[in-house]
């Protein structure tokens, strides 16, 4: 098992940036897939992001593309979420997850076993 904890949450205004930390505790994310999915008030959970374990291979909502960009840094465990130009839709609870599997699978809730206890993202003026 893994355990996967968020962190970085808050709030900031239309247009500014945040970035999100995912760690675990007594398990290597080194060599595996890593994403990060929100649920906004009253909406289903959205895949975000994920990054494969195996190479620099990335995935993108197409909601995030462009804005958002995910990255890892194995001496510190971790794995990040820098969302930029963020918007009032870009508001929920965002999640880390993995399903130990190397390679990413589909931004689809379903596919993804492992899931941390989520960070609050409050973008408002």
């Amino acid at each position: 098992q893994v355990q996967l904890v968020e962190s970085g949450g808050g709030l900031v205004q239309p247009g500014e940036s945040l970035t999100l930390s995912c760690t675990s505790s007594g398990s290597s994310l080194k060599n595996i897939a890593v994403g990060w999915f929100r649920q906004a008030p009253g909406k289903e959970r959205e895949g975000v992001s994920c990054s494969a374990g195996g190479d620099d291979t990335a995935l993108y909502a197409r909601s995030v593309a462009g804005r958002f960009t995910i990255s890892r840094d194995n001496s510190k465990n971790a794995v990040y979420l820098q969302m930029d130009e963020m918007t009032p839709e870009d508001t929920g609870v965002y999640y880390c997850v993995t399903n130990l599997g190397t390679w990413c699978r589909q931004l689809i809730e379903n596919e993804y076993t492992y899931w941390g206890e989520g960070t609050q993202v409050t973008v408002s003026s």
